[in-house]
């Protein structure tokens, strides 16, 4: 979903709502009536404006999906298996033939791989089979007249109008997510507006009925962010007997030769490409787990989601789609699954030692990930930032 800043953690499950803050009747036609103003000083049609907010719905279920709380963290064994399954792989390879002319054309018109333009479509609506069925203006008036998260909503809200504004769609028929993430490719309205193109030259962009539109946006889109067809996305790679994991960590960047000198080979046990561009290291299960390298690419998938899991899970669907086999080694299946009250009290734990985890929240993010491998390397434990039962023991942390 391309939500931008929105987005923080794909690696987080959902669990039971906060209750519902209605808005008075009166309090959203003065919220809708401030929504009519502000699009007339942006120039859209007052016609269509009029129209477009004219039975705008007050949407206590989308309220609620808003304050959903993270409740328990979700295993990357879980998240990888649910979305790169052997079924998706294989619709995958079905639409990469399907559509291969099409795919073509666009891959060398933006530059983008027809298999990552596939993995993000199949990730996203899985291959357009559900793209939501909420109201995107309903959903956006909401969250635009709900406090929390107002002016990043009426943003999008004046993109939406914009969107009808210029004849992409007719306001009811505008729907997808409870957020408001539209068509095939699930694009935020800022990012349609910005990004969509009208590929199939009927003279209107549209994501939601127009295949070619909605690939040639993702190409689009993925381009303007810098994708350079030169590389990949990154590797599963094989690392060394005794590798020093506090090197992991999506900012500790080193040119490829200097991971080969530290032992990191290609799953096969052959030495790594000699490519003049930088890697990351990533092991997001643990020293168990799969590790991968990944390179700028990568960046740039998670400017598009902002979660390590989604952008793993979108390379290593991509590559499965383009023939490449499952991981050389698979995921633990029995990482545990913490709730939210854990990883607060390891994030408190953490910052008291010294270590700094930052905001205790109880989102499993990249510092309480470096914060846990320093606690690691003290106690003479595998410093992989994973949570594994020697670690939470050495914590104090009941499972």
């Amino acid at each position: 979903m391309c939500w931008g800043s929105l987005l923080l953690t794909g690696a987080i499950a959902l669990s039971a709502s906060a209750p519902s803050q209605a808005m008075s009747q009166e309090g959203f036609a003065q919220c809708i009536e401030r929504f009519s103003q502000e699009a007339k000083t942006q120039g859209l049609d007052s016609a269509i404006v009029r129209d477009s907010l004219a039975n705008l719905k007050w949407v206590d279920r989308v309220i609620e999906l808003d304050r959903r709380q993270p409740e328990f963290t979700t295993p990357f064994s879980d998240y990888l298996s649910r979305r790169v399954t052997d079924q998706r792989v294989a619709d995958g390879r079905r639409l990469l033939r399907e559509h291969g002319d099409l795919l073509a054309r666009v891959e060398r018109e933006y530059g983008v791989p027809a298999p990552y333009l596939v993995a993000f479509w199949g990730l996203e609506t899985n291959f357009g089979s559900y793209f939501g069925k909420m109201s995107v203006l309903d959903s956006l008036a909401t969250l635009a007249c709900d406090e929390r998260r107002s002016t990043y909503f009426t943003r999008e809200l004046m993109s939406a109008l914009r969107i009808v504004d210029e004849g992409a769609i007719a306001p009811e028929r505008m729907e997808g997510s409870w957020a408001g993430a539209m068509g095939h490719v699930q694009f935020m309205p800022s990012v349609f507006i910005r990004h969509a193109v009208d590929y199939d030259n009927d003279g209107k962009r549209d994501l939601w009925n127009s295949l070619p539109d909605a690939l040639a946006s993702a190409a689009n889109f993925l381009s303007s962010m810098g994708w350079d067809d030169e590389y990949r996305w990154g590797r599963e790679v094989r690392l060394s007997e005794n590798f020093p994991y506090l090197e992991a960590g999506l900012k500790q960047r080193r040119p490829l030769s200097e991971w080969h000198e530290m032992g990191i080979r290609q799953t096969n046990g052959t030495t790594l490409p000699s490519a003049d561009i930088e890697a990351a290291l990533l092991v997001p299960s643990g020293h168990r787990g799969p590790a991968f390298l990944v390179y700028d690419n990568f960046k740039v998938i998670m400017g598009w989601n902002q979660s390590e899991y989604y952008a793993l899970a979108v390379g290593h669907l991509a590559d499965r789609i383009a023939g490449a086999g499952t991981l050389s080694r698979t995921p633990p299946e029995d990482s545990p699954r913490l709730n939210r009250d854990q990883v607060m009290a390891i994030q408190e734990k953490l910052n008291a030692d010294g270590h700094e985890a930052g905001k205790v929240d109880g989102i499993w993010g990249p510092a309480t990930r470096q914060a846990l491998s320093q606690f690691q390397s003290e106690r003479d434990l595998v410093p992989d930032g994973f949570p594994d039962p020697n670690t939470l023991n050495a914590l104090g942390i009941d499972l």
